[in-house]
């Protein structure tokens, strides 16, 4: 589901929410059969190439891409960018780049750094890497998720 308006209601924002859940379920679990690999390297490029294209989905999603923002009137972008503000959003309105990918993952880069030492365990190392993938994913994901909701939820007070 694509929209080019921000959710209004509070069942608008929710449904939002689980079909994003859901499209993040999908893609950590792909980024952590990558993980199962005994390649190191390879996780962390998967684990920037889910990010960067999910990311981007999510906020699209919420209606906060860079692109439906820029299609606001000038007013209505100047209380979508203060809610952002309010939020402390990292990644909602932006350009996704690889280094704001690189910043969110530092949020959980303890895991990620045991995920690369856990790599030269074979096998339960592979796996271990594989949930530490999937953990880091899902968390970067629903931190982002959590700050689009509360970005939709700053514009329409009445949908809280």
């Amino acid at each position: 589901m694509t929209t080019d308006l921000i959710p209004a209601g509070p069942e608008q924002i929710e449904a939002i929410a689980r079909e994003s859940r859901q499209l993040v379920t999908k893609r950590a679990l792909l980024a952590a059969g990558v993980a199962v690999l005994p390649v190191p390297g390879l996780d962390w490029l998967a684990d920037v190439s889910v990010l960067m294209k999910v990311i981007p989905e999510i906020s699209q999603r919420f209606g906060l891409s860079q692109e439906q923002l820029a299609r606001l009137s000038p007013d209505r972008r100047v209380a979508v960018y203060k809610a952002l503000s309010a939020v402390g959003s990292v990644l909602a309105g932006r350009l996704v780049t690889r280094t704001l990918i690189l910043r969110a993952l530092r949020l959980v880069g303890v895991r990620l750094s045991a995920q690369q030492v856990a790599k030269f365990v074979p096998i339960a190392g592979q796996a271990v890497s594989a949930v530490l993938t999937f953990g880091a994913l899902k968390y970067v994901c629903e931190l982002h998720i959590r700050q689009c909701m509360a970005v939709a939820r700053e514009i329409h007070p009445e949908a809280t």
